[in-house]
């Protein structure tokens, strides 16, 4: 894909360039994005490559797709850092870009669903009935945990879009509340609602399930 081509390109011309100083102020790293400096993408290629990953992995669950739209948000990153206005933080206006390219592909993955639901449910060439896919299970969990945490995600798979988005970056990026408001541009006692509703939604799903 085209995405992947160019992230790669980014990354490439990065590579030789000295690393940005750590004693560079925000103000004065935002600028240097804004100015096209290369070492200083690489050093936010750095910083955020795992955070938008994790993030993506945890709402659309699945790791290959995950990849893809990580190097989706930081293309979008290095074509708009001009018309980042830094009304928010860096940390937030990424993670806000990371959020709103999984759920675009949620949706899109979802309309697709619905378009070819019989075409799904028979292979075309024996038509014979096709099988579910596997149950995902994260790749950050340990061994011996994957059973339980097989169906706690896909619990979290089924919830509201909102209600999940607040859900995996509270409760599985370990972000503070206020941040996750920020991200998702609502308030804090509108993101404290939508956790109470996906937990419960979760312990109802989970009960229901024996998981």
């Amino acid at each position: 894909m085209c995405y992947q081509h160019n992230f790669h390109f980014f990354t490439a011309c990065c590579l030789h360039l000295p690393s940005v100083t750590t004693t560079i102020s925000i103000k004065e790293f935002i600028t240097a994005l804004k100015k096209g400096d290369q070492a200083a993408f690489r050093q936010l290629v750095e910083e955020y490559q795992q955070k938008v990953q994790n993030t993506a992995i945890g709402l659309v669950q699945d790791e290959g797709l995950a990849e893809d739209i990580a190097q989706e948000v930081f293309v979008t990153i290095y074509k708009s850092i001009l018309s980042f206005n830094e009304q928010s933080s860096l940390s937030t206006w990424v993670y806000r870009i990371t959020v709103n390219k999984c759920l675009d592909h949620i949706r899109s993955k979802g309309r697709q669903k619905r378009q070819g639901f019989l075409s799904q449910l028979f292979h075309k060439g024996t038509g014979e009935v096709v099988h579910e896919q596997p149950d995902f299970v994260h790749p950050g969990v340990v061994l011996e945990r994957r059973e339980q945490s097989k169906y706690l995600f896909k619990a979290i798979d089924s919830l509201a879009e909102n209600q999940k988005t607040a859900f995996v970056l509270t409760h599985i990026e370990d972000l503070p509340q206020k941040e996750v408001a920020e991200i998702m541009n609502i308030s804090v006692k509108a993101v404290e609602s939508l956790l109470q509703r996906a937990k419960a939604n979760l312990r109802k799903t989970l009960n229901a399930s024996g998981g």
